[in-house]
Protein backbone atom coordinates (compact mmCIF):
# COMPACT_ATOMS: atom_id res chain seq x y z
CA UNK A 1 0.00 0.00 0.00
CA UNK A 2 1.40 3.36 -0.81
CA UNK A 3 2.54 5.57 1.88
CA UNK A 4 0.98 8.99 3.17
CA UNK A 5 2.21 11.45 5.40
CA UNK A 6 -0.05 10.78 7.85
CA UNK A 7 1.57 7.50 8.06
CA UNK A 8 4.84 8.56 8.34
CA UNK A 9 4.00 11.08 10.68
CA UNK A 10 2.45 8.24 13.21
CA UNK A 11 5.75 5.72 13.07
CA UNK A 12 7.35 5.36 15.98
CA UNK A 13 10.72 4.21 17.04
CA UNK A 14 11.00 0.45 18.08
CA UNK A 15 13.88 -1.95 19.70
CA UNK A 16 14.95 -2.36 16.10
CA UNK A 17 14.90 -0.28 12.95
CA UNK A 18 11.70 -1.08 10.53
CA UNK A 19 10.53 -0.26 7.49
CA UNK A 20 7.19 1.28 5.84
CA UNK A 21 7.21 0.57 2.21
CA UNK A 22 5.57 2.76 -0.33
CA UNK A 23 6.07 2.15 -4.38
CA UNK A 24 8.35 0.86 -6.54
CA UNK A 25 11.18 -0.06 -4.51
CA UNK A 26 10.72 3.12 -2.08
CA UNK A 27 10.49 2.90 1.44
CA UNK A 28 11.06 4.50 4.93
CA UNK A 29 13.84 3.48 7.56
CA UNK A 30 11.99 4.57 10.78
CA UNK A 31 15.34 3.44 13.28
CA UNK A 32 15.20 2.47 16.31
CA UNK A 33 16.04 6.32 17.58
CA UNK A 34 13.76 7.93 15.58
CA UNK A 35 15.05 8.90 12.57
CA UNK A 36 12.90 8.59 9.14
CA UNK A 37 15.41 7.70 6.29
CA UNK A 38 14.22 7.88 2.18
CA UNK A 39 15.82 4.40 0.72
CA UNK A 40 15.30 3.15 -2.50
CA UNK A 41 16.21 -0.60 -3.84
CA UNK A 42 16.65 -1.67 -6.89
CA UNK A 43 18.56 -4.71 -8.48
CA UNK A 44 22.01 -4.68 -11.08
CA UNK A 45 22.92 -7.29 -12.45
CA UNK A 46 20.88 -9.38 -10.33
CA UNK A 47 22.50 -7.91 -7.32
CA UNK A 48 20.18 -6.09 -5.19
CA UNK A 49 21.52 -2.48 -4.18
CA UNK A 50 20.20 0.24 -2.26
CA UNK A 51 20.20 3.77 -2.14
CA UNK A 52 19.93 7.04 0.40
CA UNK A 53 17.51 9.40 -0.88
CA UNK A 54 18.25 11.54 2.54
CA UNK A 55 16.06 12.33 5.89
CA UNK A 56 12.00 12.83 6.22
CA UNK A 57 10.72 15.59 6.74
CA UNK A 58 13.73 17.19 4.95
CA UNK A 59 12.92 14.93 1.97
CA UNK A 60 8.95 15.17 1.56
CA UNK A 61 7.06 11.93 -0.09
CA UNK A 62 6.35 13.98 -3.22
CA UNK A 63 10.62 14.50 -2.94
CA UNK A 64 11.25 11.17 -2.33
CA UNK A 65 8.76 9.98 -5.02
CA UNK A 66 10.95 12.35 -7.71
CA UNK A 67 14.41 10.88 -6.97
CA UNK A 68 12.90 7.23 -6.79
CA UNK A 69 12.25 7.61 -10.25
CA UNK A 70 15.24 9.82 -11.70
CA UNK A 71 17.15 6.74 -10.06
CA UNK A 72 15.00 4.03 -11.79
CA UNK A 73 15.31 6.00 -15.18
CA UNK A 74 19.05 5.90 -14.74
CA UNK A 75 19.06 2.09 -13.94
CA UNK A 76 16.84 2.29 -17.11
CA UNK A 77 19.77 4.10 -19.35
CA UNK A 78 22.42 1.25 -18.10
CA UNK A 79 23.66 3.35 -15.09
CA UNK A 80 24.28 2.33 -11.64
CA UNK A 81 22.58 5.27 -9.47
CA UNK A 82 24.07 3.77 -6.66
CA UNK A 83 27.87 4.41 -8.02
CA UNK A 84 26.69 7.54 -9.61
CA UNK A 85 25.68 8.83 -6.40
CA UNK A 86 28.93 7.99 -4.98
CA UNK A 87 30.77 9.73 -8.00
CA UNK A 88 29.48 12.79 -7.32
CA UNK A 89 30.22 13.01 -3.93
CA UNK A 90 33.37 12.18 -4.62
CA UNK A 91 33.56 14.38 -6.68
CA UNK A 92 32.14 17.27 -4.96
CA UNK A 93 34.81 16.64 -1.87
CA UNK A 94 37.61 17.28 -4.76
CA UNK A 95 35.93 20.19 -5.65
CA UNK A 96 35.45 21.29 -2.23
CA UNK A 97 39.38 20.57 -1.82
CA UNK A 98 40.80 22.17 -4.54
CA UNK A 99 38.55 24.98 -4.52
CA UNK A 100 40.49 28.05 -5.39
CA UNK A 101 40.49 29.31 -1.53
CA UNK A 102 42.00 26.31 -0.78
CA UNK A 103 44.63 26.32 -3.41
CA UNK A 104 45.22 30.33 -2.55
CA UNK A 105 45.79 29.27 0.63
CA UNK A 106 48.00 26.35 0.25
CA UNK A 107 50.15 28.63 -2.22
CA UNK A 108 50.70 31.44 0.10
CA UNK A 109 52.02 28.66 2.74
CA UNK A 110 54.58 27.70 0.30
CA UNK A 111 55.47 31.40 0.27
CA UNK A 112 55.78 31.71 3.87
CA UNK A 113 57.95 28.83 3.45
CA UNK A 114 60.33 29.92 1.24
CA UNK A 115 60.73 32.62 3.43
CA UNK A 116 59.34 34.99 2.16
CA UNK A 117 58.82 38.59 4.38
CA UNK A 118 55.66 39.06 6.69
CA UNK A 119 54.50 42.30 4.55
CA UNK A 120 54.63 40.36 1.34
CA UNK A 121 52.98 37.33 3.25
CA UNK A 122 49.93 39.65 4.40
CA UNK A 123 49.61 41.54 1.30
CA UNK A 124 48.96 38.09 -0.41
CA UNK A 125 46.50 37.72 1.94
CA UNK A 126 44.84 40.77 0.99
CA UNK A 127 44.72 39.72 -2.24
CA UNK A 128 42.94 36.45 -1.66
CA UNK A 129 40.31 38.83 0.75
CA UNK A 130 38.97 40.02 -2.58
CA UNK A 131 38.71 36.89 -4.62
CA UNK A 132 37.49 35.14 -1.50
CA UNK A 133 33.57 36.17 -1.75
CA UNK A 134 33.50 35.52 -5.85
CA UNK A 135 35.28 32.47 -6.21
CA UNK A 136 36.80 31.72 -3.43
CA UNK A 137 34.29 28.32 -3.33
CA UNK A 138 34.35 27.45 -6.64
CA UNK A 139 36.55 24.45 -8.07
CA UNK A 140 39.83 25.66 -9.47
CA UNK A 141 38.92 24.09 -12.43
CA UNK A 142 35.40 25.91 -12.76
CA UNK A 143 36.57 29.80 -12.72
CA UNK A 144 36.10 31.00 -15.53
CA UNK A 145 37.81 34.49 -16.96
CA UNK A 146 34.49 36.05 -17.02
CA UNK A 147 34.27 35.83 -13.43
CA UNK A 148 37.34 36.71 -12.48
CA UNK A 149 36.66 40.20 -14.78
CA UNK A 150 33.82 40.76 -12.95
CA UNK A 151 35.31 41.03 -9.86
CA UNK A 152 38.64 43.32 -10.94
CA UNK A 153 35.93 45.42 -12.44
CA UNK A 154 34.05 45.79 -9.25
CA UNK A 155 37.68 46.54 -7.66
CA UNK A 156 38.73 49.48 -10.24
CA UNK A 157 35.28 51.30 -10.31
CA UNK A 158 36.34 52.12 -6.76
CA UNK A 159 39.43 54.20 -8.09
CA UNK A 160 41.39 51.38 -7.04
CA UNK A 161 43.33 50.25 -10.14
CA UNK A 162 46.45 49.27 -8.93
CA UNK A 163 45.03 47.06 -6.36
CA UNK A 164 42.83 45.57 -9.50
CA UNK A 165 45.50 44.63 -11.39
CA UNK A 166 47.71 43.27 -8.63
CA UNK A 167 44.84 41.09 -7.46
CA UNK A 168 44.61 39.72 -10.96
CA UNK A 169 48.41 39.29 -11.16
CA UNK A 170 48.21 36.86 -7.94
CA UNK A 171 45.78 35.16 -9.05
CA UNK A 172 47.31 34.11 -11.97
CA UNK A 173 50.19 32.73 -9.82
CA UNK A 174 48.13 31.17 -7.95
CA UNK A 175 46.30 29.54 -11.21
CA UNK A 176 49.96 28.71 -12.83
CA UNK A 177 50.60 27.01 -8.92
CA UNK A 178 47.45 24.59 -9.32
CA UNK A 179 48.51 23.73 -12.72
CA UNK A 180 52.05 22.66 -11.80
CA UNK A 181 50.68 20.74 -9.48
CA UNK A 182 48.12 18.63 -11.68
CA UNK A 183 44.94 20.39 -10.40
CA UNK A 184 44.23 22.85 -13.05
CA UNK A 185 44.98 22.81 -16.65
CA UNK A 186 45.35 27.00 -17.59
CA UNK A 187 45.25 29.84 -15.94
CA UNK A 188 41.84 32.46 -16.85
CA UNK A 189 43.54 34.90 -15.41
CA UNK A 190 46.55 35.34 -17.71
CA UNK A 191 44.02 36.36 -21.04
CA UNK A 192 42.64 39.03 -18.72
CA UNK A 193 46.27 41.04 -19.16
CA UNK A 194 45.16 44.61 -20.92
CA UNK A 195 42.20 43.82 -20.50
CA UNK A 196 41.76 46.44 -16.85
CA UNK A 197 42.75 50.13 -16.74
CA UNK A 198 46.55 50.87 -15.96
CA UNK A 199 47.21 51.95 -12.56
CA UNK A 200 47.99 55.83 -12.42
CA UNK A 201 51.48 55.64 -11.07
CA UNK A 202 51.88 57.62 -7.07
CA UNK A 203 55.53 58.87 -6.68
CA UNK A 204 56.61 59.16 -3.05
CA UNK A 205 56.09 62.76 -2.13
CA UNK A 206 60.51 63.78 -2.02
CA UNK A 207 62.16 67.08 -1.13
CA UNK A 208 65.42 67.48 -3.78
CA UNK A 209 65.57 71.19 -3.53
CA UNK A 210 68.88 72.13 -1.31
CA UNK A 211 67.02 74.70 -0.31
CA UNK A 212 63.73 73.17 1.06
CA UNK A 213 65.98 70.42 2.41
CA UNK A 214 67.48 72.88 5.13
CA UNK A 215 64.19 73.84 5.95
CA UNK A 216 62.85 69.94 6.75
CA UNK A 217 66.77 69.29 8.57
CA UNK A 218 66.10 71.84 11.36
CA UNK A 219 62.40 71.32 11.91
CA UNK A 220 63.64 67.59 12.36
CA UNK A 221 66.46 69.10 15.01
CA UNK A 222 63.38 70.51 15.97
CA UNK A 223 60.68 67.50 16.48
CA UNK A 224 59.57 66.91 20.38
CA UNK A 225 58.05 63.96 21.23
CA UNK A 226 59.27 60.23 21.63
CA UNK A 227 62.64 59.36 22.25
CA UNK A 228 62.26 56.45 19.86
CA UNK A 229 60.26 58.59 17.31
CA UNK A 230 62.77 61.70 17.88
CA UNK A 231 65.94 59.35 17.00
CA UNK A 232 64.49 56.89 14.21
CA UNK A 233 63.06 60.60 12.55
CA UNK A 234 66.67 61.90 12.64
CA UNK A 235 68.63 58.68 11.54
CA UNK A 236 66.43 57.92 8.49
CA UNK A 237 67.75 60.79 6.03
CA UNK A 238 71.27 59.48 6.94
CA UNK A 239 70.64 56.04 6.26
CA UNK A 240 68.29 56.51 3.20
CA UNK A 241 66.94 53.31 3.10
CA UNK A 242 63.06 51.92 2.78
CA UNK A 243 60.77 53.16 5.74
CA UNK A 244 59.59 49.05 6.69
CA UNK A 245 63.57 48.12 6.69
CA UNK A 246 64.45 51.07 9.07
CA UNK A 247 61.08 50.82 11.69
CA UNK A 248 62.11 46.97 12.00
CA UNK A 249 65.55 47.74 12.72
CA UNK A 250 67.07 44.75 15.04
CA UNK A 251 69.91 44.81 17.85
CA UNK A 252 71.43 41.63 16.39
CA UNK A 253 71.70 42.98 12.87
CA UNK A 254 73.96 46.09 14.07
CA UNK A 255 77.97 45.78 14.60
CA UNK A 256 78.52 49.78 15.76
CA UNK A 257 81.88 48.71 16.91
CA UNK A 258 82.66 47.87 12.79
CA UNK A 259 80.05 50.32 11.94
CA UNK A 260 77.51 48.03 9.99
CA UNK A 261 73.84 47.38 9.43
CA UNK A 262 73.22 44.14 7.97
CA UNK A 263 68.96 43.61 7.11
CA UNK A 264 68.48 40.05 6.86
CA UNK A 265 67.28 38.45 3.25
CA UNK A 266 63.43 37.68 4.65
CA UNK A 267 63.10 41.79 5.54
CA UNK A 268 64.88 43.07 1.83
CA UNK A 269 62.05 43.58 -1.07
CA UNK A 270 64.56 42.14 -3.31
CA UNK A 271 64.78 38.59 -0.73
CA UNK A 272 68.47 39.69 -0.50
CA UNK A 273 70.87 40.58 2.31
CA UNK A 274 71.79 44.09 2.12
CA UNK A 275 74.82 45.43 4.11
CA UNK A 276 75.76 48.87 4.45
CA UNK A 277 78.04 51.15 5.98
CA UNK A 278 76.95 53.59 9.06
CA UNK A 279 78.69 57.11 9.08
CA UNK A 280 79.80 58.59 12.43
CA UNK A 281 77.05 60.23 12.78
CA UNK A 282 74.71 57.30 12.57
CA UNK A 283 76.38 55.07 15.03
CA UNK A 284 76.68 58.03 17.39
CA UNK A 285 72.65 58.47 17.24
CA UNK A 286 72.35 54.69 17.28
CA UNK A 287 74.53 54.30 20.41
CA UNK A 288 71.59 57.19 21.70
CA UNK A 289 69.16 55.16 21.13
CA UNK A 290 70.88 52.10 22.76
CA UNK A 291 70.32 53.34 26.00
CA UNK A 292 67.06 53.75 25.69
CA UNK A 293 66.06 50.60 23.76
CA UNK A 294 69.13 48.22 23.83
CA UNK A 295 67.70 45.59 25.77
CA UNK A 296 64.91 44.78 23.69
CA UNK A 297 65.06 43.12 20.77
CA UNK A 298 64.08 46.17 18.30
CA UNK A 299 65.78 49.29 18.28
CA UNK A 300 62.87 51.32 17.43
CA UNK A 301 59.34 49.76 19.15
CA UNK A 302 56.20 50.34 19.32
CA UNK A 303 55.07 52.65 22.47
CA UNK A 304 52.36 49.53 22.65
CA UNK A 305 54.88 46.83 23.33
CA UNK A 306 58.65 46.35 22.97
CA UNK A 307 58.22 43.14 20.97
CA UNK A 308 56.78 44.64 17.80
CA UNK A 309 58.77 47.37 15.76
CA UNK A 310 57.37 50.66 15.07
CA UNK A 311 54.38 51.34 13.61
CA UNK A 312 54.62 51.84 9.96
CA UNK A 313 52.81 54.96 10.19
CA UNK A 314 55.01 56.82 13.04
CA UNK A 315 57.90 58.45 10.85
CA UNK A 316 54.98 59.93 8.75
CA UNK A 317 53.14 60.85 11.12
CA UNK A 318 55.98 63.02 12.58
CA UNK A 319 56.42 64.81 9.52
CA UNK A 320 53.45 65.83 9.17
CA UNK A 321 53.67 66.84 12.94
CA UNK A 322 56.36 69.28 11.83
CA UNK A 323 54.67 71.01 9.28
CA UNK A 324 55.40 68.56 6.12
CA UNK A 325 52.13 67.45 4.10
CA UNK A 326 52.04 63.69 2.27
CA UNK A 327 52.53 65.67 -1.49
CA UNK A 328 55.84 67.31 0.29
CA UNK A 329 57.61 64.51 2.19
CA UNK A 330 57.48 61.26 3.18
CA UNK A 331 59.64 58.62 4.64
CA UNK A 332 60.35 56.70 1.27
CA UNK A 333 61.22 60.14 0.51
CA UNK A 334 64.08 60.31 1.92
CA UNK A 335 65.73 57.84 -0.66
CA UNK A 336 64.60 60.13 -3.36
CA UNK A 337 66.45 62.61 -1.81
CA UNK A 338 69.13 60.55 -1.17
CA UNK A 339 69.46 59.56 -5.00
CA UNK A 340 68.48 62.59 -6.28
CA UNK A 341 71.53 64.98 -4.78
CA UNK A 342 74.33 61.82 -4.62
CA UNK A 343 73.85 61.60 -8.67
CA UNK A 344 73.72 65.32 -8.52
CA UNK A 345 77.15 65.73 -6.92
CA UNK A 346 78.57 63.84 -9.29
CA UNK A 347 81.37 62.29 -6.79
CA UNK A 348 79.92 58.46 -6.77
CA UNK A 349 79.53 55.98 -8.71
CA UNK A 350 76.08 55.36 -9.90
CA UNK A 351 75.94 51.88 -9.45
CA UNK A 352 77.28 52.24 -5.85
CA UNK A 353 74.44 54.87 -5.15
CA UNK A 354 72.00 51.91 -6.73
CA UNK A 355 74.23 49.63 -4.58
CA UNK A 356 73.49 51.19 -1.47
CA UNK A 357 69.88 51.66 -2.19
CA UNK A 358 69.91 48.06 -2.34
CA UNK A 359 68.11 48.73 -5.78
CA UNK A 360 67.70 45.72 -7.84
CA UNK A 361 69.86 44.85 -11.13
CA UNK A 362 68.11 43.49 -13.68
CA UNK A 363 71.10 42.42 -16.10
CA UNK A 364 71.93 39.08 -13.47
CA UNK A 365 76.02 39.45 -14.52
CA UNK A 366 76.01 42.69 -13.26
CA UNK A 367 73.62 42.36 -10.22
CA UNK A 368 76.68 39.35 -9.26
CA UNK A 369 78.90 41.90 -9.81
CA UNK A 370 77.83 44.98 -7.88
CA UNK A 371 76.91 42.20 -4.95
CA UNK A 372 80.57 42.65 -3.96
CA UNK A 373 81.75 45.41 -5.01
CA UNK A 374 81.76 49.30 -4.44
CA UNK A 375 81.82 48.72 -0.86
CA UNK A 376 85.07 51.72 0.27
CA UNK A 377 83.33 53.88 -2.27
CA UNK A 378 79.99 53.08 -0.60
CA UNK A 379 81.90 54.14 3.13
CA UNK A 380 82.87 57.14 1.73
CA UNK A 381 79.86 58.17 0.40
CA UNK A 382 77.86 57.48 3.90
CA UNK A 383 80.23 59.44 5.42
CA UNK A 384 79.86 62.37 2.84
CA UNK A 385 76.42 62.11 3.10
CA UNK A 386 76.23 62.58 7.05
CA UNK A 387 78.39 65.30 6.38
CA UNK A 388 76.26 67.20 4.32
CA UNK A 389 73.34 66.55 5.90
CA UNK A 390 74.87 68.20 9.09
CA UNK A 391 76.28 71.14 6.52
CA UNK A 392 72.99 72.19 5.14
CA UNK A 393 71.34 71.65 8.29
CA UNK A 394 73.98 74.31 11.03
CA UNK A 395 74.46 76.42 7.84
CA UNK A 396 77.80 75.30 7.38
CA UNK A 397 80.04 76.23 4.56
CA UNK A 398 78.02 73.28 2.45
CA UNK A 399 80.16 70.25 0.92
CA UNK A 400 80.40 70.76 -2.83
CA UNK A 401 77.05 69.19 -5.28
CA UNK A 402 79.52 68.86 -8.16
CA UNK A 403 82.29 66.50 -9.64
CA UNK A 404 85.45 67.94 -8.21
Amino acid sequence: MALNDTMIRAAKPREKDWKLADERGLYLLVTCRGSKLWRVKFRVNGKEKKLSLGVYPDISLKDARRLRDEARASKAGGVDPAREKKALKLVAKLGAANSFEKIASEYIDKMADEGLSDATLTKARWFLDHLRGPIGNVPITDVTPHEIFVMLKAVERTGKRETANRVRSFASRVFRYAVATGRAAADPAHVLRGSLATPIVKHHAAITDKSELVGLLRAIEGYSGELATICALKLTPHLFQRPGEVRQMQWDELDLGRAIWTIPDHRMKQRQAHTLPLSRQSVVMLRDVQRLTGNGKFVFPSVRSNDRPMSENTINGALRRIGFTGSEMTAHGFRTTASTLLNESGKWNPDAIERALSHAERNQIRAAYNRGSYWDERVAMAQWWSDYLEALRDGAPKLPIRRI
